[in-house]
């Protein structure tokens, strides 16, 4: 564990970008920076000049607080976790919400209005859980949302705009326009998602917020396809 010192950070911003580099450096297994207390802690077995090397290069001054090696608790090799593991959180909330949609809807079992309810469903759950965190979502979705990296202020009411769509399709108000907004709005985080991996950047999910952590290698693709799918089904069915 190294600990640092980061003089010029002013916002949230400046966290971000000082976040980015140090994840960046290979053997950087966790960064935490904090803006309030001007310092950053690093785990893993990351060079302590690269790190400050490359918190040089974006603008900022560092220097070492402190350099702790992590206790050895066990000398056995760590077990590795499967994708499967680290994705169950986010496949058992896509089956509570498909039994939801089905139950909304039984016995009569119409696909678009199933689709709609788990579209509905959907937003409002996935809002919930940023909510948990809500201070920290927006620094964690300005890390590959293209809006949100240039207007800060979009990654906060980021939420309130989920919430707002998935009453306005759970009551089937507007559909047609939500719709259009689903497809533009999940499309244009997609796109960030796709350049933060050909980077191959190591970035948390935040579309369950921060409460949960997913890997956004497959989290974010899962999320955003199964929801672009069914809003281009339902538009070019003529139903809404």
């Amino acid at each position: 564990m190294v600990e640092l010192t980061i003089k010029g950070m002013h916002c949230e911003s400046c966290v971000s970008k000082v976040q980015q580099a140090l994840k960046s450096i290979e053997g950087a297994n966790g960064v935490s920076v904090s803006l309030s207390g001007q310092t950053a802690n690093v785990a893993g077995e990351g060079n302590v000049e690269t790190m400050l090397e490359a918190v040089s290069k974006i603008g900022y001054k560092a220097s070492v607080i402190n350099k702790v090696k992590a206790p050895n608790l066990n000398t056995n090799e760590e077990v590795p976790v499967s994708d499967l593991q680290k994705l169950f959180p986010l496949f058992l909330i896509f089956l509570y919400i498909s039994i939801s949609s089905v139950g909304m809807n039984f016995p009569i079992l119409e696909k678009n209005e199933v689709m709609l309810d788990f579209m509905g469903l959907f937003y409002i759950v996935f809002s919930f859980f940023k909510f948990l965190d809500y201070k920290n979502f927006p620094r964690s979705f300005a890390m590959y949302d293209p809006i949100a990296m240039r207007v800060p202020f979009y990654g906060w009411v980021y939420p309130f705009i989920e919430t707002m769509l998935g009453i306005l399709i759970i009551f089937r108000i507007e559909l047609f326009i939500t719709i259009i907004i689903t497809i533009v709005m999940l499309g244009v985080t997609s796109i960030g998602v796709t350049k933060v991996l050909l980077q191959k950047r190591s970035v948390q999910c935040a579309c369950l917020g921060t409460a949960l952590k997913l890997p956004m290698t497959k989290a974010t693709f899962i999320e955003n396809s199964i929801m672009i799918i069914m809003a281009i089904t339902l538009l070019l069915s003529q139903s809404i």
